[in-house]
Order: C-alpha cells, then structure tokens, then sequence
C-alpha cells in the first residue's frame, strides 16, 4: 500500500470514529504530518504536528526529562513514549505517534547503528503501542519513508481498537422506597391501640 493510500485509509476511519491525530516527528521531520495533510479535508483529523529535531525541543515542546534523554537516549523506547505521551498531552487529539531515530548516513553509536527507529503511538484513552525498527544502511531518505509507513501503519492499529464509551448517567426512580416494618414497630404501634385506664 502507498503512502497516500494508507494515509486516506487512516483519515477516513478516524473521520468515522470522531478521532484526532497529533504527530510527534524528529528524524522524519514533519514526513507523517505531511502525508495526512496533503490529503483535501483532513483538516478534521489532524489536530496538530510536533518537529522536535532537538533534545532541546523534545523537553520544551513535549515534556521529555532530562533523565529519560540521558539514561535511555534520543533514540529509544523511553523517549519515542515519552514523546507519544507529551504530544496528546499538549494537544486535543485522541491519538498521537512519535518517531525517533537514525536516518543516517551519520550518527550511529555503539548499539544503535544507522537505520534504527522507534516508534511509538498514545491514545488518550491511555494506551500505548511501541516498536522498534531496524532499517539498515538503506539510504536517508528510504528510511525515511518506511518510517511514514510504519507509522501510519500503527496509528491505523491504535485507531482500529476500542473507543471509550462515555458511561451513561444513571436513571433516577420515581418510585417510592418500600418501608419494611421492624417487629419492634409493630409493637409500639400495638401500644399505642390499647385504650388507658
């Protein structure tokens, strides 16, 4: 499936199903914004898109710690959740991916080689969904694109489960509650029948 046609797939469902997306992009720059708003009308979808290129950016714009970037790393599980979670909590939308990783040519490190990208998917309902890619040396701009794929591959997923139902208030009755007599009532009324001397 293509890029576009993935991309009308998950508007079109989200559209069914009254949800909002927002994206949280770093090595993609802006790539999964830009293939949902290339498409006429999907201005009732998405809510609003976070590139957050920068350490930096993803602490002041999505609410990553420190911690998390120095323990686990730009590129890790942590932050691609972290990021996920900071974008639904900094927009209206009911669904949200972040994508972290090494496009290349440069920058692998010991453990995280070129091609590695995480991925991860929040929905506001509190669920989470991530995963980890590892593309290989396959060129900047493939794994680039395969990461759009992947992540309107997941969006789709999160879109596709369950929907909270907003729960229902409770009917009031009209009716009288039924008063259960205590023998000991029945003995003071009792009392009460015996004329006095």
């Amino acid at each position: 499936m293509s890029t576009g046609e993935a991309a009308k797939r998950l508007l079109a469902l989200c559209r069914a199903r009254g949800f909002k997306i927002a994206t949280a992009e770093s090595c993609t720059g802006g790539l999964v914004a830009g293939a949902l708003t290339d498409i006429a009308g999907s201005s009732d979808v998405v809510d609003r898109g976070f590139v957050t290129y920068s350490n930096e950016a993803k602490q002041e714009m999505l609410g990553v710690t420190s911690l998390t970037l120095e323990r686990s790393g730009a590129v890790s599980r942590e932050t691609a959740v972290e990021m996920a979670q900071g974008a639904i909590a900094r927009s209206d939308a009911d669904l949200a991916v972040a994508i972290t990783g090494i496009a290349g040519p440069g920058g692998a490190t010991p453990g995280k080689p070129v091609g590695l990208v995480h991925f991860a998917v929040a929905a506001r309902d509190g669920r989470i969904l991530h995963r980890e890619q590892r593309f290989g040396a396959i060129g900047r701009s493939v794994v680039r694109s395969r990461s759009v794929v992947e992540a309107l591959r997941m969006l789709m997923e999160l879109a596709r489960g369950p929907q909270q139902v907003k729960p229902k208030r409770a009917a009031v009755s009209r009716l009288r509650p039924r008063v259960v007599r205590t023998p000991r009532r029945h003995a003071l009324k009792r009392r009460s029948r015996t004329p006095r001397a």
